[in-house]
């Protein structure tokens, strides 16, 4: 797996729309920290393009995404939202530029689409906050200071309470996963993920919860969790159920689906659609210790 280099003041910066459509008010407030921080921070010809649900037609999104890939002085392409439309131009793209200059994707939920497929790539990416939860009150989150410590030093620990369906134990391994509903869509694709000997981080938003049941059902019947090294659960928002209700949380899902499994299991983690969004490395090596106390999570 190749891992970009570590950026630094001056070097390149662009914001990219491959989704949903974004307002500029999310926008520009990045840019300006990041600028103001020794950025130089470049959007997306499109970047603020509408069509329909999306930033611009295909062919505007894919433009703006293939030039930001193609330009040898980019070091990061943060994703300026996700929602839908990733997915549509995935075949399209061309990731030979990034053999020589390797840089940093950023982005979670539709973004997954782009870690399964350059992790598969070879290439580590981050599964982080894009920048409408950079700031709150004006201040940055904990969200932008965890991606900017990631892209600036490489190294980066997470420490977390247990929840009382934790699985003791401790593992190292490639993390890999994001968007519970995106890798579901993904399998049978040539961009499935693959799971062996890895930890696999899952997330969702707005989802039934019999669809949850399901979709942690289609990776258990694919064989996906037989020889996972741990498993790490992130935010599950405004999370539905029928009129007659499903009769298991999340955490219970998950715990069932998983009981025929040794490895080591940490619910709770900060990530996905929740307020808090800390950024982890698709495709980097990290340690996973749960222990009584305390889970721990560390880049290595």
């Amino acid at each position: 797996m190749k891992t970009p280099p570590c950026i630094k003041p001056g070097s390149k910066i662009r914001i990219v729309s491959p989704a949903g459509k974004v307002d500029e008010k999310y926008i520009i407030p990045a840019v300006k920290w990041l600028q103001n921080n020794g950025y130089q921070t470049i959007l997306g010809k499109n970047i603020f393009a509408r069509h329909y649900q999306f930033a611009g037609t295909d062919s505007q999104r894919l433009y703006d995404l293939q030039t930001a890939i193609d330009d040898q002085e980019t070091a990061v392409i943060i994703c300026s939202r996700g929602g839908y439309g990733t997915v549509r131009i995935i075949d399209k793209l061309n990731f030979s530029a990034l053999h020589s200059h390797p840089k940093w994707i950023v982005g979670f939920s539709d973004i997954t689409i782009l870690h399964a497929c350059l992790n598969k790539f070879g290439l580590t990416t981050v599964h982080g906050a894009m920048p409408r939860y950079f700031f709150e009150d004006g201040e940055p989150t904990e969200n932008l200071r965890s991606l900017m410590q990631i892209l600036t030093t490489g190294k980066i620990s997470y420490y977390f309470e247990n929840v009382k369906q934790n699985r003791t134990g401790k593992v190292n391994g490639e993390l890999i996963g994001g968007n519970l509903s995106i890798i579901s869509s993904l399998h049978g694709t040539k961009y499935e993920i693959e799971t062996d000997g890895k930890i696999l981080f899952l997330e969702d938003t707005s989802e039934y919860l019999y669809h949850i049941d399901r979709m942690i059902y289609q990776l258990k019947l694919a064989g996906k969790l037989d020889n996972l090294a741990g498993l790490i659960i992130g935010d599950f928002t405004n999370i539905k159920d029928n009129e007659s209700p499903f009769g298991k949380t999340i955490h219970e899902i998950i715990d069932e689906a998983v009981q025929d499994h040794s490895f080591p299991v940490a619910y709770g983690f900060a990530a996905g659609h929740g307020e808090k969004n800390l950024a982890l490395t698709f495709g980097g090596k990290w340690e996973l210790n749960v222990s009584g106390k305390q889970s721990e999570l560390k880049l290595l």
